[in-house]
């Protein structure tokens, strides 16, 4: 994972880049929530496979969750992912205990589904959008750069200072600094709605987060 993203992406962002083809947010997120993979691993018997199978199954499962995830639904993600994880165990369970030759019947998806995750994907996009082009043209362009929002592999710290000619912490402090605006809940709120993150916790992680950048820039951290 790029070093772009240690500690400090919300989480409903790292969930829009991850859907929208971000490796790198991907990365976070199957890494945070890797322990899921293990929670259900202790909880289910996978008849003939090894471990080493159930957990490679497993985070399969924890990788299509994040795909899939509608936090519009009101489903805690970890509800989500521990039935999609549970689900694709017990699928391979049972394509590892039918007669050679086996073939599966395939359901069609549900069209409905289908529309649905596709509006609410366009629906992140379009608010992501709106948030990032009330920033300054500058800091827009590091963070879409730093995290890979135009659909290109994000970029390093070094890599975006060798772009404009500045070292490494210097655009760090750049890229704080548009996530700190970024943050505020005058700019957040719509995106929050839809990534079902606009609770009173979420805005006061957001606000430490805030706080934290704005000492540490105080302190004399440039």
């Amino acid at each position: 994972m790029s070093s772009v993203h240690q500690g400090d992406l919300d989480e409903q962002v790292a969930f829009a880049c991850a859907q929208a083809g971000c490796q790198a947010c991907m990365g976070q997120l199957l890494r945070r929530h890797q322990g899921l993979v293990h929670v259900v691993l202790r909880r289910q018997c996978a008849g003939d496979l090894d471990y080493a199978d159930m957990l490679q199954e497993g985070q399969i499962g924890l990788w299509q969750a994040i795909r899939h995830y509608d936090a519009g639904r009101g489903v805690a993600f970890s509800t989500y992912a521990g039935v999609a994880i549970a689900r694709h165990i017990w699928q391979a369970v049972a394509r590892e205990q039918r007669p050679h030759g086996w073939r599966e019947p395939v359901e069609p998806p549900d069209p409905a589904a289908v529309v649905e995750v596709a509006w609410q994907r366009r629906a992140v996009r379009a608010a992501l959008a709106d948030m990032l082009s009330g920033l300054p043209t500058r800091l827009c362009r590091v963070v879409v750069a730093a995290y890979g929002l135009d659909g290109q592999p994000p970029l390093s710290l070094a890599a975006i200072g060798r772009l404009y000619g500045v070292s490494r912490e210097r655009v760090r402090q750049w890229r704080n600094d548009a996530l700190l605006r970024l943050r505020l809940p005058a700019v957040s709120a719509l995106l929050r709605r839809w990534c079902a993150q606009d609770s009173r916790s979420a805005y006061q992680q957001a606000l430490a987060l805030n706080r934290a950048w704005q000492r540490r820039r105080r302190g004399g951290g440039r």
